[in-house]
């Protein structure tokens, strides 16, 4: 399948109505003035170590939550900031993580890349190295009849990684119920997909290897993603078998926020930022009539105003105890 996931836009509008579209669009706003913040406070030396926006892609995990659900298992990359958010996790602990101190998501020792909840397995460092992990989390609900599906976020980059590859075949061969959903941003660092990959459309190629099904989904627009998350989630509950979804978006920043990002001119990321998926969602709900810019620069100044607070309480929160920094923290 090399064509774009077919969805009736306006049937999935009027599904979601005025209230479930604008729950999305808060959800979005919350994570880009989220990180757009932290960003800030990085440059402003309050944040250290390494910071990966997911600034452009926000429609993406915000309809695969709100189509699928909360109860599943959920595992990202190192741009773990807005599934966290999604997982309805306290905006003040998150920030707080970021800033490393004491009140932190994960006690401050996990920093940007390592956010967690009862239901996301993480945030990971490594490129790749979470599949197996979410192939895991999608055996042991299988094996427990948890009832769970396993989601699985992953980069167009770490398609070239070995542990990607094994945990496909296990997938397909054991039967699991997860989700794999590439995120092609089209960038794998400063790489573009074109000359790292070797195949294109990348999931329905790897899915014929491996005997699954397969989708690709416009990732700039939130009703085709939450439709796609819909059929697709529903699927794989249904017959226990994996899926691989390739979702086309573009991230509005470098790799990371020590990436320039040289290798795009400024008219390119021009034409990127006109499909901004906040303007696109805010447009749909202006031309429901749902919506209009002074109630959208309402919202928008509302939610700023909570990750406000956020910045606050991190600032204040005590660093870590030197005296408690191995607890948690296991040998083998």
């Amino acid at each position: 399948m090399d064509t774009l996931y077919s969805y009736d836009k306006q049937a999935i509008i009027e599904r979601l109505g005025k209230e479930g579209l604008l729950k999305a669009l808060l959800q979005m706003l919350l994570i880009r003035h989220f990180e757009v913040r932290a960003e800030s406070a990085y440059q402003h030396g309050h944040i250290g170590g390494f910071f990966h926006a997911y600034i452009g892609q926000e429609a993406i995990q915000t309809a695969a939550v709100n189509a699928i659900g909360l109860k599943h298992w959920w595992t990202t990359t190192y741009r773990c900031h807005a599934l966290a958010l999604l997982m309805e996790e306290d905006p003040n602990a998150l920030m707080a993580e970021l800033f490393g101190k004491e009140t932190g998501n994960a006690l401050g020792r996990g920093g940007s890349m390592h956010l967690y909840s009862d239901n996301m397995l993480g945030g990971f460092g490594i490129v790749g190295g979470h599949v197996p992990v979410a192939t895991g989390a999608a055996f042991a609900s299988k094996y427990l009849s948890q009832d769970k599906l396993s989601i699985c976020f992953l980069g167009d980059g770490a398609v070239a990684q070995g542990a990607v590859h094994e945990s496909l075949n296990l997938a397909a061969l054991w039967e699991l119920p997860a989700l794999y959903v590439i995120e092609n941003n089209q960038w794998g660092m400063g790489t573009h997909a074109s000359r790292a990959i070797a195949v294109s459309p990348i999931a329905p190629s790897l899915a014929k290897a491996y005997g699954i099904k397969s989708a690709v989904v416009d990732g700039m627009d939130y009703c085709s993603t939450f439709a796609a998350f819909s059929d697709l989630g529903a699927l794989v509950a249904k017959t226990s078998r994996p899926v691989l979804v390739e979702v086309m978006t573009e991230r509005f920043r470098g790799h990371s926020i020590s990436d320039p990002a040289l290798y795009r001119s400024k008219e390119d990321l021009a034409i990127c930022k006109e499909k901004d998926p906040i303007t696109h969602l805010k447009n749909d709900l202006i031309e429901q009539k749902w919506l209009d810019q002074d109630e959208y620069e309402r919202l928008s100044k509302q939610v700023k105003e909570r990750v406000l607070e956020a910045i606050a309480y991190a600032e204040k929160s005590p660093w870590p105890s030197t005296a408690t920094l191995e607890e948690g923290v296991f040998a083998p």
